[in-house]
């Protein structure tokens, strides 16, 4: 679907460490690919056990996971709003992303420079946000004369709504705060989206901690879930000196094993994965046989001609109806053919909301 999270953060956070132990499929449970697009973006596969059970009961000649694109943004310095360090750079990079990965340094380490002499992961987040807000704020006083005339002069209720709500982004974003915490209704959220605004996207706030805070977390963590309780956003512990470790080892058990020392069930590197697709909306339905089982990722909420124009826009433009099989129902009748005689399969239409971990074929004509 092209869509993407960027990794973002200050010099020496470790969120460049992270993206390359992304780059390992040893760093995940089975032996998912990565590939690369450009220097710094990489296509990661979504772990998902269900291809795991789907593959044992097909026995399909391909398994296709899953994937989303993380990109790893250059680090920013104080002043990117106004083109210092690699600002611009950073700045039009991050806009084209869909969702932010914001790494924040929660660990002591005398070896480990910070760029600000001292570790305090809230004053990071706060020297991110405040670029990224001054940029918002540029973004809205360009757009605001433009769309109060059209508002005025043609008395169009659109720009007025929209002007509505620059207002309230633009009076958040003067007293300190992220486009992302001002409350807006659906049609708002969706209008808002015009302003293609840096601090109004989704965002996962990654805590890099030391290996013995991995479980529990540390007074650093704690600060910055204090520091984020208003925002929509949501927070992941990872040891990114540990997840390197990981990504070394050669065999599935010395790394499961691993891990059971850690009192982890997977890594943290899986874990980021995944979180990134949710942060990106997305969910995904699968097709399975004989031939291949694959996983297909769509925008949550999609109806299913949609998902049906995910595989082939033929079957969306031709959609008649959709054979769907619940996963559950999959796994526990242990074939297609099962679930047809238990009346297992359902028809749904066009007006169907396809559900997470959906089964499905679909029926076209064109």
């Amino acid at each position: 679907m092209g869509l993407q999270c960027g990794i973002v953060g200050l010099p020496n956070v470790g969120k460049s460490t992270l993206f390359n132990c992304l780059s390992s499929a040893k760093a995940q449970a089975a032996n998912f690919p990565f590939c690369t697009i450009e220097p710094n973006v990489g296509v990661v596969s979504v772990p998902d056990d269900r291809l795991v059970e789907l593959e044992k009961i097909d026995h399909p000649a391909q398994v296709v996971p899953a994937t989303v694109e993380i990109v790893d943004i250059a680090g920013l310095v104080k002043g990117a709003s106004k083109g210092e360090g690699l600002g611009n750079k950073f700045l039009a990079n991050i806009r084209e992303t869909d969702a932010i990965i914001h790494v924040l340094r929660c660990f002591d380490d005398e070896n480990v420079t910070h760029v600000d002499g001292s570790v305090n992961p809230v004053r990071d987040k706060e020297i991110i946000d405040t670029e990224l807000q001054i940029k918002d704020l540029e973004t809205i006083e360009q757009r605001y004369a433009k769309t109060e005339k059209i508002a005025k002069t043609a008395k169009d209720k659109d720009a007025a709504k929209l002007l509505e709500i620059m207002d309230k982004f633009k009076t958040a974003l003067e007293q300190g705060r992220s486009a992302r915490t001002v409350e807006l209704d659906e049609n708002e959220k969706e209008a808002a989206k015009q302003l293609f605004l840096l601090t109004n996207k989704p965002v996962l706030y990654v805590c890099n901690v030391d290996e013995k805070s991995v479980l529990t977390g540390n007074a650093y963590t704690e600060a910055v879930k204090a520091a984020v309780k208003d925002e929509n956003a949501e927070i992941l512990i990872i040891a990114a000196k540990t997840e390197e470790e990981i990504a070394e080892m050669e065999s599935y058990d010395d790394r499961k094993m691993f891990l059971d020392d850690l009192g982890l069930k997977e890594s943290g590197v899986s874990r980021l994965i995944r979180s990134a697709y949710k942060l990106l909306n997305l969910e995904t339905f699968f097709t399975s046989g004989p031939k291949e089982s694959k996983a297909w990722t769509y925008k949550k909420g999609s109806l299913a001609p949609q998902c049906a124009g995910v595989i082939h826009s033929d079957f969306e433009k031709g959609f008649i109806k959709a054979e769907v099989i619940k996963m559950d129902d999959y796994i526990s009748l242990g074939s297609e053919a099962a679930c047809r005689d238990a009346g297992k399969i359902h028809i749904e239409g066009k007006d169907y909301v396809v559900q997470d971990g959906d089964i499905m074929h679909f029926r076209f004509n064109v």
